[in-house]
């Protein structure tokens, strides 16, 4: 006797599907990148993972480059912020979170590149920015410095993050970082005397020393440095 097929199962007894919210599908968008990495991060991908159709998510994400920006808004949770409140040296202080800030950043090397354009306008981001900019005010750098200053702060390090990052990863750095190394050693002091002089020191010290001293360039630089007006050409 051949078996009954099973009976259709009616709509209203299925499970319902969770509530489409911003916060649930962006905590979607970071689990697939840290599985998948940030280029399977679509919209098509994330409606496959939620069990709906893409044009559901443009209800609450106008595309992937928002949707990009609010995982790095997530990631940001994890930076250390608590050098702002504490005691000490604030120029100290504010190198310690720039440095918590690219280290979230190297975990994640397509996600380094993509805030290098990305614009993330969430809470986390918001609480890094108000942490800069306390501690600028508090080392005395003048408001207009610091609101443009903490703008190339986060770009220097961001990049730092980003090249650092890509570069441990791509199996011809180390290649390509010999063949400079032996050009600078053997550069011509005729031809190039400054290079001959500092070839070594031009590749000398890690890049955490780097990253610190980069960022103490451009925090002693700020007061020094008046804002341009409107009329003043570059």
């Amino acid at each position: 006797m051949s078996p009954q097929p099973a009976a259709p199962r009616s709509r209203r007894e299925r499970p319902a599907k969770p509530a489409l919210t911003r916060d649930g599908i962006v905590a979607t968008a970071v689990a697939i990148m840290r599985d998948e990495g940030l280029k399977r991060v679509t919209m098509r991908r994330l409606a496959q993972e939620l069990d709906t159709g893409p044009a559901s998510l443009y209800v609450y994400v106008r595309n992937t480059a928002e949707l990009h920006a609010a995982i790095l808004d997530e990631l940001l949770g994890a930076v250390d912020l608590s050098p702002a409140t504490t005691p000490g040296d604030w120029q100290d202080r504010l190198v310690r979170i720039l440095s918590s800030y690219t280290a979230v950043l190297f975990e994640h090397p397509s996600l380094a590149r993509s805030a290098l354009v990305a614009m993330p306008s969430g809470e986390h981001y918001l609480d890094l920015l108000e942490a800069l900019l306390a501690l600028l005010s508090e080392g005395g750098i003048p408001d207009a410095q610091a609101a443009w200053g903490v703008d190339a702060l986060l770009q220097y390090a961001t990049s730092t993050a980003a090249e650092q990052s890509t570069r441990d990863r791509d199996g011809d750095a180390q290649g390509d970082w010999d063949a400079l190394t032996t050009v600078l050693r053997d550069v011509s002091a005729t031809t190039h005397p400054r290079l001959a002089a500092l070839g070594d020191d031009l590749l000398s010290g890690p890049g955490q020393a780097r990253l610190g001293w980069g960022l103490r360039v451009l925090i002693n630089g700020m007061p020094h440095t008046p804002r341009p007006s409107t009329t003043d050409t570059p």
